[in-house]
This record gives structure tokens, C-alpha cells and sequence, in this order.
């Protein structure tokens, strides 16, 4: 079972917003705040956002900002149901994965060690292609051993049902999270579900050869 991490695992919405919102007022020499940022900014390249707001050069900027105003950002938690979800898959004897565009040195902030620990391979912006290539779930399925008529990949955007279709993985989507139900269903999603409390066991009946267990030997990161 792969999942994507914000608007699917973790409510990151407010500190996301709050992060553009930041960097277009450091960048601008104006007050820039939430509300004046476009309705899909969630879901839109972060460079498009910024470049959209008239930030001259946001790509440099994003590399010299992003990682210290996200972090100093309030506001992110795991959704209600994730945690118990995963502890159940786990459990289950499941093999979990996180496909994320989040890098690797945010997770240890942005999760908890526990949470972490409940994931048995993670692949970060560094490691591949970026969604919606698919070779961020494909390396996530070779280090777990994993195929993809056996997988399942629960994601909130349309470039991760985009990813998953390409990889050959079933695509589930996240009705809780930042792209909403009918772009999801119009992006191929397999179905979409209304609450992360649905996280657990029962996802993989949604694979076309669901795995009873897929064990794993030894956890890779």
C-alpha cells in the first residue's frame, strides 16, 4: 500500500498556504497573505504560484527559503484515522510506502518518529521523477518487492492518479484532501473516498490481486 503525504496522511493545508504566502512577501517587499493566493494554489506547481503572485525567480528562492518558512509554519497534523490506519495495516502484515514530493530531510519535522517507523520504504523529491512520472512508485514497489497489480496507491492530486495509472497501480483518491472528488474521478481514480478514517486493511481489496500479507524483510528509506 503506497500513500502520497500532504492532503492525504497529513494535513498540511494551512502551513502550505502560509509557506507561499511567506515567500511572496519576503521576495515582493509587500504584505502578501493566504487570501491573496489563487483557489488552486494546493495544487499548482509552488513556481507557478509564486511567478503567478510576480516573484521574480521563485525556483532560487524556494531553494534558499522553502525549508525554514515551512518549518516555522503552524499547522500540520496527521489526519484523523491515519495513524490507527497504518498501525493496522502494519498489523496486517502489510507493506506500507510513502511516494512524496516532500524532501527527505523535512520528514524527520514533519512526522513523527513513530509514524515513521510504521513505513516500511519512503521515496522523496531527491530519489526520482517527480509525480506525475510514475518512477517514484516504481522504485517504491521495488524496494518493498512489491507488484503493482498488488498495490494500491491513495493519493490527493491528479498528477498522483496520473503517476499510479502509468505504473500500472491501482488509483485511489483522497476526497479529504487538496484536488477534490470530482477532479480525482475525472483523473482516473479507481474510486475516491470521503475520510482518511477508511485508511487500513480494506484498501487493498481495491488492487486487481490483492496480497494477503507482503512481508518485508528488511526496511529500506
Amino acid at each position: 500500500m503506497l500513500f502520497d503525504l500532504d492532503g492525504v496522511l497529513l494535513d498540511s493545508r494551512e502551513a502550505m498556504l502560509a509557506t507561499l504566502a511567506g515567500i511572496a512577501t519576503a521576495a515582493m517587499g509587500r504584505r502578501v497573505t493566504v487570501e491573496d493566493l489563487p483557489p488552486n494554489a494546493l495544487t499548482t506547481p509552488r513556481v507557478e504560484v509564486l511567478t503567478g503572485l510576480g516573484v521574480t525567480e521563485p525556483d532560487e528562492l524556494c531553494e534558499i527559503w522553502w525549508d525554514a518558512a515551512l518549518a516555522t509554519a503552524a499547522g500540520t497534523a496527521l489526519f484523523p484515522g491515519a495513524l490507527e490506519g497504518l498501525m493496522a495495516m502494519k498489523d496486517a502484515g502489510i507493506a506500507t510506502g510513502l511516494v512524496t514530493l516532500q524532501t527527505r530531510t523535512r520528514l524527520s519535522w514533519l512526522l513523527s518518529p513513530a509514524v515513521l517507523a510504521l513505513l516500511d520504504a519512503t521515496v522523496c523529491r531527491e530519489d526520482a521523477e517527480p509525480k506525475p512520472a510514475p518512477d517514484g512508485l516504481l522504485l517504491a514497489l521495488g524496494k518493498l518487492g512489491a507488484t503493482p497489480s498488488g498495490t494500491v496507491f491513495l493519493g490527493d492530486t491528479t498528477g498522483d492518479m496520473a503517476a499510479a495509472r502509468a505504473a500500472g497501480i491501482t488509483p485511489l483518491g483522497a476526497g479529504w484532501g487538496y484536488a477534490g472528488a470530482a477532479a480525482l474521478t475525472a483523473a482516473g481514480a479507481a474510486a475516491v473516498l470521503n475520510d482518511a478514517a477508511v485508511i487500513g486493511p480494506g484498501l487493498l481489496d481495491y488492487a486487481p490481486c490483492p496480497p494477503t500479507a507482503l512481508p518485508v524483510s528488511a526496511r529500506t528509506r
